[in-house]
């Protein structure tokens, strides 16, 4: 059997991946599956994108300062009901999430700390 490779340490994987170090507060994860997608889940990940970067919210390389990191993921179980957004770690399971409803998950969910019950699915915990 061939011995494990030695990992990096912690502090070279940061050096690497400086999201390690940073202080987020969330993540928003949009599936981007087929059938997401085909009900236009990327366009929600794109709009969230936008309005998280214009208001200084979201951590990507020319903004390490931002708190909330927002990516697209693949499916969830949502396939019927998407497109599905995850926020953690919250645990809140959003689905039928359309471009319109973006500001609202922000501002209520995101700002606020209120999910938006209307297009909640699942809370885990």
């Amino acid at each position: 059997m061939d011995e494990p490779h030695p990992l990096p340490s912690p502090e070279q994987d940061a050096a690497l991946a400086p999201i390690i170090k940073l202080d987020l507060k969330r993540q928003v994860l949009v599936c981007t599956a087929k059938s997401c997608a085909a009900n236009g889940s990327e366009a929600v990940l794109e709009a969230f994108r936008a309005q998280l970067a214009a208001e200084q919210l979201l951590f990507f390389k020319g903004n390490t300062s931002g708190e909330i990191h927002c990516s697209h993921c693949g499916s969830v179980g949502f396939c019927a009901i998407g497109p599905a957004v995850l926020i953690y770690p919250d645990g809140i399971w959003y689905a039928h999430v359309t471009v319109a409803d973006v500001p609202e998950i922000i501002e209520s969910h995101l700002k606020g700390g209120v999910a938006v019950e209307r297009l909640v699915r699942k809370r885990l915990g």
